[in-house]
């Protein structure tokens, strides 16, 4: 059917609905969902209510303060060539649905201002019913909202499809885009359009936060590189630019009340913080029972349950071991004198080129067993005591493992073989 069929129809199926009728024909889910909401909110369905219109102080306010006036060039690129030909407008909003940009067909720009469809204007799902701004913030997701889908019946010569565009850092929503036009001007394509350039701003918005962690890594890396222990530097949100002595996570959550001096962050526990251009170092405070470690057991004498057991002052705790880890780690009890990655690369797999595997299997065993562990070269701490519990059988010496150093030691244990 034509626009104006599908407007008839819908009409139909609005009015069944605020007369409580039985209906023959169900709105689409997303547009039930929100008349739903109307209905329970009091949102009159002939009576067009506007909130107070922003100034445009406090509208270039909020302009300055939005994430979303960095991909203005993108969502331009992407809408506004076929805007004019297609008698649309498009319409920024963020994600109060306060309309921040509107940029389009002139003639459709004046049809938009007779319908408070203007810069400045409130355009929640609450104040003015179901639409392509408010309902797409609402639902989290692509709306389209065409003629009588619009709860409010002075919306229904208009047709739009929102978009939301959200934050890659942590997800936040920060607006949502959207294309609008007269009822004549809908296109069922018009949403997919709208929703493939909210992506290439999320896009756009992704690449700018990884350009941001690539200036703070070029800062802290050199610093960390110094830094004795464990530490990490990380941008505002969290996210990890570089780190030593642990493994590199994604992502560190920081609490609400962060900045520098002594703060408890999860997952880290206690951190010396400190601010850093464009980010945070963060040095963790080492456990008690790692800064004061004198002996280590490693377990190796029951297959698939290796442990290493810490012990000191304030007593001792226990760790199991991947078969990694139980690999790395006898390495380093046989080597007290310490071994660098190449080194140990060459006694793990043979090949001394793979550092970068040994590197990192070892920033996570230092994680747990930071003040126990050191490096450059990677050891034992000199004042801990290490002692190795082997199996009873020589050859069931970490049976699994395939490492030319591991075969060595059990060789010279059983005695066969000829040992270079």
């Amino acid at each position: 059917m034509d626009a104006r069929q599908a407007a008839r129809l819908l009409k139909g199926v609005r009015a069944a609905v605020l007369a409580g009728d039985r209906l023959r024909t169900a709105p689409r889910p997303e547009i039930a969902e929100s008349w739903r909401r109307m209905l329970a909110g009091g949102v009159h369905p002939d009576r067009d209510a506007r909130s107070r219109m922003l100034s445009a102080a406090e509208t270039e306010e909020r302009r300055r303060a939005s994430r979303l006036r960095e991909v203005l060039p993108v969502l331009r690129e992407g809408l506004l060539p076929s805007l004019d030909g297609a008698l649309h407008i498009m319409v920024v909003a963020d994600a109060d649905g306060r309309l921040l940009w509107r940029e389009g067909h002139a003639s459709i720009l004046r049809k938009a201002d007779r319908l408070g469809f203007s810069v400045g204007a409130d355009w929640d799902e609450a104040v003015v019913g179901t639409n392509g701004v408010g309902t797409a913030l609402v639902a989290g997701r692509p709306v389209q909202v065409f003629s009588a889908e619009h709860f409010v019946s002075s919306h229904h010569d208009w047709t739009c499809a929102g978009a939301p565009v959200r934050d890659p850092r942590d997800g936040r929503l920060l607006g949502v885009v959207d294309v609008s036009g007269p009822l004549a001007t809908m296109h069922p394509a018009t949403l997919a359009w709208v929703s493939s350039v909210a992506r290439l701003a999320e896009r756009e918005l992704r690449l700018r936060h990884l350009e941001s962690l690539e200036r703070l890594r070029a800062v802290a890396a050199p610093l960390l590189a110094r830094l004795p222990g464990r530490a990490l530097a990380v941008d505002p949100n969290g996210w990890t630019a570089a780190v030593t002595g642990l493994a590199p996570a994604d992502r560190v959550p920081l609490p609400k009340s962060f900045g520098p001096g002594r703060v408890r962050v999860p997952l880290l526990g206690e951190c010396a913080v400190e601010p850093l251009p464009g980010g945070w170092l963060l040095r963790i405070a080492e456990a008690r029972t790692h800064a004061a470690a004198t002996r280590v057991v490693l377990d190796l004498s029951r297959p698939g349950a290796w442990s290493a057991t810490v012990w000191g002052a304030a007593g001792s705790w226990s760790r199991e071991l991947s078969p990694r880890h139980a690999e790395l780690l006898f390495l380093l009890a046989e080597s007290p004198r310490g071994r660098t990655a190449a080194e140990l690369a060459g006694e793990l797999f043979g090949d001394p080129t793979r550092t970068v595997t040994v590197r990192a299997e070892l920033s996570r065993v230092r994680r747990h067993l930071a003040g126990v562990l050191t490096h450059r070269p990677y050891r034992f701490a000199e004042d801990v005591k290490v002692e190795v519990v082997r199996p009873a059988d020589p050859a069931a010496l970490l049976a699994h493992s395939t490492a030319p150093a591991v075969i060595r030691a059990r060789l010279v244990r059983t005695g066969s073989g000829v040992i270079p």
